[in-house]
């Protein structure tokens, strides 16, 4: 069995094998990485695209998008190169963490249960592989109460989602 993740492409939903959607992700991101920085409408027009694709090749809205259908709707898009060359800037690497601004959420991209631990190291800026650990071994010997996750599950409202980009939902 694999795993799946559920995604918004050009405001349609989509249920992606995990590869599946690392991949297109990745390509997503190269292009986007090439576009000028006030080009939304040309990202878009991909990824209404990709949904074009892979509403054709789905024959039942419970069908999942395999990693060979996105490596085939990559084939037929092109290389990422066609958007042109990367944007590269001189503090690229070298640029400070930007301070905590704005509320704290639960994490639609990066979640493992409610994305409690996800929406918190992406608030402290945090591994949260790590937080996670932490947090699972403060359960497990007692210091952590798994009810204050609960609180924080139900207290912590979701990420809001930005419309018009690839967006991904819960498992």
């Amino acid at each position: 069995m694999k795993e799946t993740q559920s995604a918004s492409l050009a405001s349609q939903s989509f249920v992606f094998e995990q590869d599946a959607y690392v991949e297109l992700k990745s390509y997503l991101d190269d292009v986007a990485s090439r576009l000028p920085l006030t080009d939304c409408d040309t990202l878009e027009d991909v990824e209404f695209r990709f949904a074009e694709i892979f509403q054709e090749k789905l024959t039942s809205p419970m069908m999942v998008v395999t990693l060979r259908m996105v490596q085939e709707a990559i084939a037929q898009m092109g290389s990422p190169t066609a958007f042109g060359e990367k944007r590269h800037t001189s503090t690229e690497q070298s640029e400070p963490r930007a301070p905590r601004t704005g509320r704290l959420y639960r994490s639609l991209n990066d979640r493992s249960i409610a994305g409690v631990c996800g929406g918190l190291a992406a608030y402290f800026r945090i591994d949260p592989t790590m937080l996670r650990l932490v947090t699972l071994l403060l359960i497990l010997f007692g210091g952590l109460s798994i009810w204050f996750y609960v609180i924080l599950w139900i207290l912590l409202p979701e990420e809001p989602l930005q419309g018009g980009t690839f967006q991904e939902g819960g498992r």
